[in-house]
């Protein structure tokens, strides 16, 4: 079809040429990769949500209490206030 079509097709057949086994060391690399990839994942969203709950709820509770932000600013402000100091 096209040049990088043929330059692909030349690619595998050159690889298709080499017999490579994969040494246990690899599968191991490869699980702790994963593993680790999870529990990095998992400690973000656990990071996000505990921020999220510490800066979302001293907001909200000055919005609503405060006596200066509940007489002059309507509910709207507050609703913007809320959603941009959790995000």
């Amino acid at each position: 079809m096209g040049i990088l079509s043929e330059m692909r097709d030349v690619w595998v057949q050159r690889r298709a040429k080499f017999f490579i086994i994969p040494s246990p060391a690899e599968d191991q690399k490869k699980l702790r990769a994963q593993q680790s990839s999870q529990e990095g994942i998992r400690a973000g969203l656990k990071a996000a949500a505990i921020t999220g709950i510490f800066t979302a709820v001293p907001t909200l509770i000055a919005v609503r209490k405060v006596a200066w932000a509940k007489a002059n600013l309507n509910h709207t402000a507050q609703a913007l206030i809320i959603s941009g100091g959790v995000f």
